[in-house]
């Protein structure tokens, strides 16, 4: 088992990644499956577990992350690569409707890993192709934010929109407060209660920790 499946094993149990499975099957169909077509081909990138790729509705799925772990989770008809984000070489210039990530960028180990990151999004994306992208923000859980020993880069929606408007992304969307920091958080657990969480907006701004950003592939990368 490598550094990354070791620390994931100690993160979440079988049961934990059993229950978080289930809060995102109600996060893709009431939430994240507006911005996705049926007919679009969607990438999540740092995919993990592959709960949100397995649960979207689209054409054709990709999962790329660097962990061996990721193709035992994802399901059959999900394409799985496993090459790190700065080279997304298997994929086709301007062939991907979505991508997305989720709790994603604090991972990468600097700045230049995130512009790189975002320069291979902006090739792979179709012109007007759409960047869902699921974040923690620093702004609202500075001290928790440095719990986990892979977090490296503190974001806040403010550096985020920054960061893509000088990689040739156009922010449509900001939430700076969406969802709770993590699946362990106190609230929302349970089908019921995400929906109903995902349905009243009030909510975010008193326990969201997290920021939803969505932009479009705009003019060249920078």
């Amino acid at each position: 088992m490598g550094e990354i499946e070791a620390m994931y094993a100690h993160r979440f149990s079988e049961e934990e990644r059993r229950a978080k499975n289930v809060i995102w099957q109600v996060l893709c169909r009431h939430f994240f499956q507006r911005y996705v077509r049926p007919e679009d081909v969607v990438l999540d990138l740092g995919a993990g577990f592959c709960e949100f790729i397995n649960n979207i509705q689209c054409r054709t799925r990709y999962a790329v992350d660097i962990s061996e772990e990721t193709a035992r989770y994802a399901r059959p008809e999900v394409i799985v690569y496993r090459t790190p984000a700065t080279d997304l070489s298997p994929i086709a210039d301007e062939t991907v409707d979505v991508v997305f990530c989720s709790n994603f960028f604090e991972h990468l180990p600097d700045k230049m890993a995130m512009s790189q990151t975002l320069r291979e999004i902006h090739r792979v994306l179709v012109p007007g192709g759409r960047l869902l992208i699921l974040q923690p923000n620093i702004k609202y859980l500075y001290k928790e934010y440095w719990d986990f020993f892979d977090h490296h880069i503190p974001l806040s929606h403010l550096s985020m929109v920054e960061a893509l408007a000088g990689h040739g992304f156009v922010p449509r969307q900001v939430i700076p407060r969406f969802m709770p920091f993590t699946s362990k958080s106190a609230l929302p657990k349970g089908p019921f209660f995400v929906r109903l969480y995902l349905m009243f907006p009030p909510a975010w701004r008193i326990l969201g920790r997290q920021m939803f950003i969505l932009a479009e592939r705009g003019g060249p990368a920078a």
